[in-house]
């Protein structure tokens, strides 16, 4: 199954209402919490893949789900051997968008996501990033091609956006195919920490689905 990036005009034209949700009212030490956010949550009317959208003050983060198929035969394809392929397919990937989303040119924002929290059941961990990946796949014995391509691939782990600016990469979650967990991400804009939270996001879960018919 080939993974097409959606046109943001299609996205638009095809989300499925958005679903609302009211989030956390109270500003701990210096975060300041994002209020009425815009909250999306649908699914692509071509692949079937679900996505999650926040944007506000600011801030616009997208997750689309990526099948373990698609995320193995992306790996496979740069050198890596079929099992390390699959241990990066089954580990919770979405294609993710970040953009800055403000309006006045001293609105910059900067994110750490070292600092986002993956909440499943009564667990809160961080996600997976580029060190933990890179120390696993020096122990796995991947090529060096390999190993580059996968790090370039991540969504960045420091983020530092102007106005408009906007990046795409994977982020990865380290949960099992069909897990459902809530994101807490912040992120630092004209000298405030702000926090936000997507509940119930749904990891790819690993299913062969057979091509759309011409």
């Amino acid at each position: 199954m080939i993974y097409r990036r959606p046109l943001a005009q299609l996205v638009n034209a095809f989300v499925f209402p958005a679903l609302a949700l009211l989030f956390i009212t109270s500003s701990m030490n210096s975060q300041s919490l994002a209020s009425e956010p815009v909250i999306e949550h649908g699914e692509d009317p071509v692949t079937g893949l679900k996505y999650w959208l926040w944007d506000n003050d600011g801030f616009y983060l997208r997750l689309t789900q990526r099948l373990p198929d698609q995320t193995r035969a992306y790996f496979e394809a740069r050198g890596f051997d079929r099992e390390s392929a699959d241990i990066a397919g089954t580990s919770c990937i979405f294609q993710t968008m970040t953009k800055n989303t403000g309006s006045s040119p001293s609105e910059s924002i900067t994110a750490d996501l070292s600092d986002w929290q993956v909440i499943s059941g009564d667990s809160s961990k961080p996600l997976l990033h580029r060190e933990y990946w890179r120390k696993l796949w020096l122990e796995r014995q991947q090529p060096e091609p390999a190993r580059v391509a996968f790090e370039w691939s991540l969504l960045p782990a420091s983020l530092q956006y102007d106005i408009s600016d906007y990046n795409w990469g994977m982020s990865s979650y380290g949960l099992a195919p069909g897990s459902h967990f809530d994101l807490v991400f912040t992120w630092n804009s004209q000298g405030k920490t702000h926090k936000g939270r997507i509940n119930n996001v749904v990891c790819p879960p690993d299913i062969h689905p057979e091509p759309p018919a011409q």
